[in-house]
C-alpha cells in the first residue's frame, strides 16, 4: 500500500472535492463512505460519510487520521476509491491479491470549489443553484440568471435527488468506452436532459442516452432541444417499451414513473440485456390491486386506499425479489419525501456477477405470490411461458 499511501498524501488536501471509497468486500459493514473537506471553526477537517443500510454516519478527522482511515479501508475491506479535486479525477483500483492500480487524469477545466461549511444546511446540489443551465431554462425549471422558480423547485429537488443515485453507482459504469442508457417512458425527459448533462459535461463520461417515450410532439421537441445545445449522443424516438428492440446492449436502464406493467416490461429488457445498473421509480401498480386476494387481510383490504398502498407495497417488493433472483443486488430507497409525491420508492438494481441466489428464496418469493393470487406481469416475463432469460 506504499504506492496508495503516496497518493492520498499528495492528493487529500484543500484542493480536493470529495473522494468515493465504493465495492465492499464483504456484505457487512458500510456500503460506501464518502469523504470531503470541511471548514469547523476556521480550520480544515475531513468528514468521513459511512453509508450503513439506510444510515448515514458522520465523523470528522484531521488529514493524516483520515489517509491512515482509508489505507485501512482500502487494504482490507474495499475495492475502489474515485476522487475528484479541482484539477485532477483518479480512480484507484485494488485487486483479489492486492495489487494497486492508480489512474489519474488532469480536468479540462479546473473546477471551483469552497471546502463545506459545518452547520450550512443549505443543500448542495449536482445541479448547482446560481448557475445557468440551458436545458432547466428551457424547461421551465430555471430563470435566465440561473434562479429557480419557485413553481418548479420541487422538479429541481426531484432531479438532482436521482442524480445522486447515478452519483452512487458510476463505479458500475465504464469509462473506458461508450455507455449506453435507455430512459423507458422519459416524458418531457427533464431527468434524460439531466443525466446526459450530468455524465457527459460534468463527468466527461462517452455517453449515448436513449429516450423512449409514445408522444410523438414530445419526442420532436426534445429532439429538437438536443440538437440546440449540442448533445449529439442523445436522442428520443417514439415507442411503446414491450416492444422496444433498437439495442443490443445497454449498461443502465431508467424508469421514472413508468406506469402500472410499462414499468415490469422495463424492467424485463433490463434483465434481457444484462443491464449492469436499473433505476426504476414505479407508479399506479393497478394490476395486483385488481387481483389481490387473502382471506386474513380481507377485512383491511376492505378499505381501497390501503388495499392501493398494499397493492403498491406488494408490487415492489416481488419485483425487488425478482430482480435479486436474476444476479442483482437490489434495494427500494426512498426518492423523495411523500410531502412532494407519494411516488417516492426507486428501485435501485446493480448486477452482481458473483451473486448467490438459493431456490428456497426463490421458493419464497413465490410462496408469496400465492397466498395473495396474483399473477404479476414481471413473473410471466421472466419466469413463465417459455420467457427464462
Amino acid at each position: 500500500m506504499t504506492e496508495l499511501a503516496g497518493f492520498l498524501e499528495t492528493y487529500v488536501n484543500t484542493q480536493m472535492i470529495r473522494i468515493i471509497i465504493s465495492g465492499p468486500r464483504k456484505q457487512e459493514g458500510p456500503s460506501k463512505i464518502q469523504i470531503r473537506p470541511l471548514s469547523l471553526k476556521g480550520e480544515i477537517k475531513f468528514q468521513e460519510t459511512q453509508t450503513v443500510g439506510q444510515k448515514e454516519l458522520h465523523k470528522n478527522y484531521e488529514q493524516n487520521e483520515i489517509i491512515q482511515r482509508m489505507l485501512e479501508w482500502m487494504e482490507h475491506s474495499f475495492k475502489q476509491l474515485q476522487l475528484e479535486g479541482q484539477d485532477i479525477d483518479a480512480t484507484v483500483l485494488i485487486s483479489k491479491k492486492g495489487k494497486v492500480t492508480i489512474k489519474i487524469k488532469k480536468s479540462r477545466t479546473p473546477k471551483e470549489f469552497v471546502p463545506m461549511l459545518a452547520h450550512n444546511r443549505k443543500k448542495k446540489y449536482l445541479l448547482e443553484e446560481g448557475r445557468p443551465v440551458p436545458f432547466l431554462i428551457d424547461l421551465g425549471v430555471m430563470s435566465e440568471d440561473g434562479k429557480i422558480k419557485n413553481a418548479r423547485y420541487d422538479k429541481f429537488r426531484q432531479l438532482n435527488r436521482f442524480l445522486e443515485f447515478i452519483e452512487d453507482i458510476l463505479p458500475k459504469l465504464p469509462k473506458e468506452r461508450e455507455v449506453t442508457i435507455l430512459d423507458f417512458g422519459c416524458g418531457k425527459s427533464y431527468l434524460t436532459f439531466a443525466m446526459y448533462h450530468y455524465l457527459h459535461e460534468l463527468k466527461h463520461y462517452d455517453v449515448h442516452i436513449i429516450g423512449l417515450d409514445l408522444k410523438t410532439d414530445v419526442i420532436e421537441k426534445c429532439n429538437r432541444l438536443a440538437d440546440k445545445y449540442g448533445y449529439e449522443k442523445l436522442n428520443f424516438y417514439q415507442g411503446d417499451i414491450a416492444s422496444y428492440e433498437g439495442c443490443e446492449q445497454v449498461d443502465m436502464v431508467v424508469t421514472l414513473h413508468a406506469c402500472d406493467t410499462a414499468t415490469d416490461y422495463a424492467l424485463e429488457k433490463a434483465v434481457r440485456w444484462n443491464a449492469s445498473v436499473i433505476l426504476s421509480v414505479p407508479c399506479c401498480q393497478h394490476e395486483l390491486n385488481r387481483q389481490i386476494k387473502n382471506e386474513t387481510l380481507a377485512p383491511i383490504l376492505e378499505y381501497g386506499i390501503l388495499k392501493e398502498r398494499f397493492s403498491a407495497i406488494l408490487t415492489d417488493g416481488l419485483r425487488a425479489q425478482m430482480l435479486e433472483s436474476k444476479g442483482y443486488d437490489t434495494q427500494i430507497l426512498e426518492f423523495i419525501d411523500m410531502e412532494h409525491t407519494p411516488k417516492n420508492l426507486l428501485i435501485r438494481a446493480v448486477k452482481n456477477e458473483n451473486k448467490k441466489y438459493s431456490e428456497q428464496q426463490k421458493a419464497a418469493w413465490e410462496a408469496c405470490i400465492e397466498a395473495f393470487h396474483v399473477k404479476p406481469t414481471l413473473q410471466k416475463e421472466l419466469f413463465l411461458e417459455g420467457n427464462h432469460k
